[in-house]
């Protein structure tokens, strides 16, 4: 089982690694955002929070964003692999198609955890600064949550989907609202009840809270509540996507 998920994992690495032009053109939004927002809308928020830095707030938030969208997108590799006939020789194979799910959902997590880290690593060149290693490892747990959990998702309904076009739509169409209501780019404070529901109800909303709490000290549920629903979450959306992808037709 364990070499069956490796082997998985490891072909979805040399994808990404062998894809120069996927590796750097994913890093140009994440940075776009970092600086037009970072340092357009910097002196703004640090009046009106009193001195505080916003790229301390924001720095998270992207983050998140870089690992959200390079996991959703991960699903494209079941639709790619269905349309080229990969797919149907693994589904044939002596093996169960739930370690399948696992070999891609860990790899799509960990091409996800790479970008992050990358887009990290811009942030620390831009002026932002974690306090401590202990903080950067619990950053790390909240960024493996968040790429498990969209990984999941990304993978789940690309089980149910044979259109790759019509896959990218529907994430578009998700991922963005999931993203903008996070928190990632404004504090949860004092915003209108009905969009504040709706935050509480995104699961990016606790991913992106615990990654602040944990590596800029700013956390609005508090670290432990953030842990504990990003890691139910990240299950449970993993033992759906088994679940579905039990039920796939290549």
């Amino acid at each position: 089982m364990i070499e069956v998920i490796y082997i998985l994992w490891l072909r979805q690495l040399k994808h990404y690694w062998r894809s120069k032009a996927r590796l750097l053109g994913s890093l140009g939004q994440p940075l776009l955002f970092l600086v037009t927002f970072g340092f357009g809308f910097g002196p703004m928020y640090t009046r009106a929070s009193g001195g505080a830095n916003y790229l301390d707030f924001l720095a998270p938030g992207i983050v998140a964003m870089s690992i959200l969208f390079t996991a959703v997108f991960s699903g494209l590799e079941v639709i790619w692999d269905r349309q080229f006939g990969f797919l149907k020789e693994t589904m044939v194979a002596p093996i169960s198609r739930t370690e399948i799910m696992i070999g891609k959902t860990l790899g799509g997590a960990t091409i996800a955890m790479i970008q992050g880290l990358i887009v990290l690593s811009l942030t620390y060149v831009l002026g932002f600064r974690i306090p401590s290693l202990a903080s950067l490892a619990l950053g790390l747990v909240f960024m493996f949550l968040i790429a498990i959990f969209f990984t999941g998702l990304g993978l789940a309904i690309a089980s149910k989907m044979k259109d790759m076009q019509g896959f990218q739509l529907i994430m578009n169409f998700l991922i963005m609202p999931i993203f903008f209501l996070s928190g990632a780019l404004f504090p949860l404070e004092n915003l209108p009840q009905a969009i504040y529901f709706v935050s509480r109800i995104d699961p990016l909303t606790y991913g992106v809270d615990g990654l602040r709490g944990a590596i800029a000290g700013m956390s609005v549920f508090g670290i432990h509540s953030d842990l504990a629903v990003i890691g139910l979450l990240s299950v449970l959306v993993c033992m759906i996507g088994a679940f579905l992808f039990s039920k796939i037709e290549a």
